[in-house]
């Protein structure tokens, strides 16, 4: 009778779980399984606008990853959005574990703590659309940082920041790196928080020095949060479209050179050219599967410790 009795009570206990996952599998279900599905299916469908007329949707198979692989635009596009990610993602990940291991080291006893993590978290509050707006009159050609340039002599005319390539890329780069590295700094700081001070203290009762702390016990330690920043980065980066699109005005100038894959995307939707837009979708994802498995190969996080 109590085996009864305790099984009865495991499955009401059971149900409870499965009612509180009801709300999460619902929305998983409609917002994302479902565009997931419908994508894939109209990938394989030729489906566009042609002046007022509307071709299709009639089934192709594969032509359409057959057109976006052979027109050579895809290899253009996802360099450009890789070059400017790792000039965000390299500094980000580099200043972000300095100020991490600053201010999770309770010896240096840093003052104002509060105030600083507050200000380099701020950027990540702010609209990305609103951020490029305020970068494009802050370097326009008749913009306030030309002016100063311009005025102290510096320069002597004003500079295209917008109109040259390697400008261009490196203030889309910034602006990313401006945005983001308060909040990979914050999950650095968590994880280094959580690691047992008293491994810091047998190494430096050993004589390790602050270096030799960081790089054998810190960073072996932090794999797993650094394994997270990197995916979640490196899944945004290829999602970059808000700061190139308003910083451009939607054109990838200069000479397309900050077209990214998003943008790419988005102009065949809004072209109405359902077919191929999808299928890059589906090439976003293989690509975004691709290299998050890199990632975790490369980390070592996929073998056991």
């Amino acid at each position: 009778m109590t085996e009864k009795k305790s099984k009865k009570s495991a499955v009401s206990y059971n149900k409870w779980g499965y009612i509180f996952l009801l709300p999460f599998i619902i929305v998983f279900t409609v917002f994302q399984l479902i565009p997931l599905v419908t994508t894939i299916y109209n990938s394989l469908f030729e489906n566009y606008m042609s002046g007022l007329k509307q071709v299709g949707p009639n089934f192709v198979g594969l032509e359409n990853f057959k057109t976006i692989i052979q027109n050579g635009d895809l290899i253009t596009y996802a360099s450009n959005t890789a070059i400017m990610w790792v000039l965000g993602f390299v500094p980000q990940i580099l200043v972000s574990l300095v100020l991490a291991a600053w201010f999770s080291d309770h010896t240096l006893r840093l003052k104002c703590q509060r105030f600083f993590k507050t200000v380099i978290y701020l950027p990540n509050l702010i609209m990305a659309s609103a951020f490029s707006m305020l970068f494009f009159t802050l370097f326009s050609t008749i913009g306030p940082v030309n002016g100063i340039l311009v005025q102290t002599g510096v320069l002597s005319e004003p500079f295209q920041f917008l109109g040259n390539v390697t400008a261009a890329r490196l203030l889309i780069a910034f602006m990313n790196f401006v945005m983001w590295f308060g909040n990979t700094t914050i999950l650095l700081m968590a994880g280094m928080m959580g690691i047992d001070t008293s491994l810091y203290e047998a190494a430096e009762v050993d004589g390790a020095t602050s270096t030799q702390r960081f790089f054998k016990i810190t960073l072996p330690l932090l794999r797993p949060i650094l394994v997270y920043v990197m995916i979640t980065s490196l899944i945004g980066g290829l999602q970059m479209f808000d700061v190139p699109q308003i910083l451009t005005n939607a054109t990838g100038d200069p000479m397309r050179k900050t077209m990214t894959l998003i943008m790419y995307l988005n102009k065949h939707l809004f072209s109405k050219n359902y077919g191929l837009g999808g299928a890059l979708s589906v090439v976003l994802l293989i690509i975004t599967a691709i290299l998050s498995v890199v990632v975790f190969k490369v980390m070592g996080y996929d073998k056991e410790d």
